[in-house]
């Protein structure tokens, strides 16, 4: 098995730090949305496409390890459903699961500032400490999120975005997906509290042309790439978006020094 400094390598890029991870966890979340319902398809064109580590559940590994090879695959252990508390992530695996499995890393997801936080917080805790005994990297998923009135309420002003990924730096893990704050300046305060590699979430299904601005602004604030799904996996030409987002990613800075250019 290689070592976790190894593991991590095939994640975010060594030259660049730059990644472009594409999660497919939502199948337990949300149940067989399109884009996921046969993910053989989508694996393949998502690998196609050029994307860094893809993110899924034990399951879906184990039925298409074949035709994930050698795409980094990320396992992720948290999970709640739409039909239930859905704020709420329990583990559902272990990191010993995941080296056994031959997969390149733990995800885990924490809603941050409701009443079920400290028992999240106590997770990733446990997980941390089982990925360095296994080996592992560790991306934490981390959302600064409460349900009002019955309503889930997500928060993403670079404040509590800062201190959900400072905290998961604090706790243990290697990578950390957080909220977009909406602009560049307040994401580079982000950025700058937090230690580790910091990506953004890609958000819900949106116009291509403002996930990718968000992207690269993102990028050029200090951000190490993008965590993102439905945006690519619910595309109509999959292998063409992921390779949209990579570009995007890992020539930021050419890109703005172009549309100057053509100012």
């Amino acid at each position: 098995m290689p070592s976790k400094k190894a593991l991590l390598s095939k994640i975010i890029n060594p030259l660049s730090g730059r990644t472009v991870i594409v999660p497919m966890d939502h199948g337990v979340t949300d149940g067989p949305i399109p884009g996921l319902l046969k993910m053989d398809e989508t694996i393949k064109r998502v690998k196609e496409g050029g994307a860094d580590a893809i993110i899924i559940h034990k399951g879906i590994f184990k039925l298409y390890k074949e035709v994930i090879g050698d795409l980094p695959a990320l396992i992720h252990i948290s999970a709640s459903t739409g039909m239930g508390v859905s704020l709420k992530k329990v583990l559902v695996a272990t990191a010993k699961e995941v080296k056994n499995l031959g997969a390149a890393g733990v995800s885990v997801h924490l809603n941050i500032g409701n009443q079920y936080e400290p028992e999240m917080l106590r997770d990733l805790g446990i997980v941390a400490r089982e990925c360095e005994e296994e080996g592992l990297p560790m991306l934490a998923m981390m959302y600064p999120r409460n349900i009002i009135d019955g309503k889930i309420i997500n928060y993403n002003d670079a404040e509590k975005v800062g201190h959900a990924a400072r905290l998961a730096a604090e706790l243990g893990a290697d990578i950390v997906k957080v909220p977009y704050t909406g602009d560049a300046k307040s994401f580079g305060e982000v950025v700058r509290g937090c230690p580790i590699p910091v990506v953004i979430a890609g958000g819900a299904k949106g116009s291509e042309e403002a996930m990718l601005s968000s992207i690269r602004d993102c990028v050029l604030a200090g951000a190490a790439g993008v965590s993102v799904g439905r945006n690519v996996f619910q595309s109509e030409d999959v292998p063409g978006m992921v390779k949209k987002v990579r570009e995007t990613v890992y020539n930021a800075n050419a890109i703005i020094v172009k549309t100057k250019a053509l100012q």
